[in-house]
């Protein structure tokens, strides 16, 4: 029996590379009939494709499963039987045809539907984004002010107190002699003394 990896070699070379180089060649020549011919081949193997992830998990415990397939994508290519020419003639485009207007109508509503979804969740994406900014931002701020406040005037002070040496130059005003009630320096006993006395004579 033909293995999964087989049939999906098989299947991706013959049923994807060489109608993908067929078609460049359809394409490059503008040969009209290749064109469409290799156009109806992909329509066809579109649908196949789709029906085979189903198909995959459903049925592959089928016997000749993947043998079926193969021979499948064979048929499709063949220009013998011409296979997709044959499908798409019969059933592809007379199905395709009488739903045409509903498959267009399906598809604007799906369009509009998903752009407003976009324009919503881009929205709340931007909102949520803003939101996090802002509340990273504030507690930033808070640490900011947190590291600021740990550097009073006391800690300053202590932290000279403990280590720093003393300032050079005069001692500021009010320090070194002990002064009066007004700033005035305090005379001795016998300078007052001699004052009084000098004052009465």
């Amino acid at each position: 029996m033909v293995s999964w990896i087989i049939s999906r070699l098989v299947v991706l070379i013959f049923g994807t590379l060489y109608p993908a180089y067929y078609s460049y060649k359809a394409v490059k020549s503008k040969d009209i009939k290749e064109y469409v011919k290799w156009m109806m081949y992909w329509i066809i193997f579109a649908l196949f494709t789709t029906a085979e992830t189903f198909t995959d998990i459903f049925l592959c415990w089928f016997p000749f499963y993947y043998e079926l397939k193969i021979a499948f994508v064979a048929w499709l290519l063949s220009p013998y039987t011409k296979g997709s020419s044959l499908l798409y003639r019969k059933f592809v485009h007379p199905t395709l045809s009488s739903k045409e207007k509903e498959i267009d109508d399906c598809l604007v509503q799906a369009k509009d539907k998903s752009y407003d979804a976009l324009v919503h969740f881009g929205k709340r994406g931007l909102n949520v984004a803003a939101t996090a900014a802002v509340m990273a931002a504030s507690k930033g701020q808070g640490a900011l002010s947190e590291r600021l406040r740990s550097f009073s005037m006391q800690d300053l002070t202590t932290i000279r107190a403990d280590g720093a040496p003393a300032p050079s130059g005069p001692p500021p005003p009010g320090t070194g002699r002990a002064s009066g009630k007004h700033g005035q320096p305090k005379m001795s006993r016998s300078a007052s003394e001699s004052a009084g006395s000098s004052g009465t004579a």
